[in-house]
């Protein structure tokens, strides 16, 4: 599937009604799944830090979504003019324990959007993502008034974003330095793989850096011999994805949509060796009904056979 961002071989060109039809797709770097945005250079998370409430949780899916680029993640906290300056401040360090620069900004007041400017205007490809209603399309309209996008407010009964914008776009910042505008949604989706978790965050990253747990496919569930430990903020949002990705799995496994991992069956919260049906040992039960089918085809075939003529 082509995505905004890919870049590709044009052919067949009619300049007149200027169409043409996609002949290649050069490899792609930087993918983020959802929304489908190619060749990312530069993932930049909004959230508000009010109208709608900051949930942490969820930050941290939308954030775990940036990490599986491979890029550089930007965290932009908007509306910073409906909170007092300490709690801003407060915030912007608490992400930096979790790894992540922080630049809080206000639309109203033009709070930090020379810095963000600066930031986006490096050449490459830059995403905006996050929730519905926390101001990515009124900052593009900030950085570029010319754009004029469509913005809506917060719903004031529910406190939810409403979506206003409905595709991704590019648009040009700067020479060479492109802005995709994308849909807001508010539960972003989980890597398929519980294995794959840990990498996607920063704090694991940093202490495994430092030195290897025990097992080398150690979740950092207080296992045996575990070097990242539970003494981290965000371990229990960390567990909380963990296991909703291994119910995911379960789910999958038992509907049939997900192919079992060769060799390997789960049993209860772990995988264990798959053993190979010739050599599995057949349980009492299977045993009693291959005996009685033996012996009843026994039986058949004697009903079968010819008179013994001696008799």
């Amino acid at each position: 599937m082509i995505c905004v961002g890919d870049r590709v071989g044009v052919d067949g060109i009619d300049w007149g009604s200027a169409r043409g039809a996609v002949a290649a797709l050069e490899p792609r770097a930087g993918l983020l799944e959802r929304p489908a945005v190619a060749n990312v250079s530069l993932v930049v998370v909004v959230v508000a830090l009010a109208e709608p409430a900051l949930d942490p949780l969820q930050l941290t899916r939308f954030l775990i979504t940036a990490e599986t680029t491979g890029q550089p993640v930007q965290l932009v906290f908007s509306k910073a003019d409906l909170l007092p300056a300490a709690e801003v401040e407060a915030w912007c360090r608490r992400v930096s324990d979790w790894g992540y620069p922080a630049l809080a900004i206000s639309t109203h007041r033009r709070q930090g959007l020379e810095e963000l400017r600066q930031r986006l205007s490096q050449p490459g490809l830059a995403v905006i993502c996050g929730p519905s209603g926390v101001g990515k399309t009124s900052l593009l309209n900030a950085l570029c008034p010319e754009l004029g996008l469509r913005v809506a407010a917060v719903s004031g009964r529910l406190q939810r974003g409403r979506h206003t914008t409905r595709h991704v776009e590019l648009f040009p910042l700067a020479p060479g330095a492109l802005v995709a505008d994308t849909p807001g949604f508010n539960r972003p989706e989980l890597p398929g793989d519980p294995a794959l978790l840990p990498a996607l965050f920063p704090e694991v990253r940093q202490r495994l850096a430092a030195a290897s747990c025990r097992f080398s496919d150690c979740l950092h569930q207080g296992e045996p011999g575990c070097v990242v430990g539970c003494d981290w903020e965000r371990h229990g949002w960390y567990s909380t994805c963990l296991a909703g990705i291994r119910d995911h799995v379960e789910r999958q496994e038992r509907l049939g949509t997900r192919p079992a991992q060769p060799g390997l069956r789960r049993r209860g919260d772990r995988l264990e060796p798959r053993l190979d049906p010739q050599l599995r040992q057949a349980s009492r039960r299977r045993q009693r009904q291959q005996a009685w089918q033996e012996s009843r085809e026994e039986e058949q075939l004697g009903s079968l056979s010819p008179p013994d003529p001696a008799g």
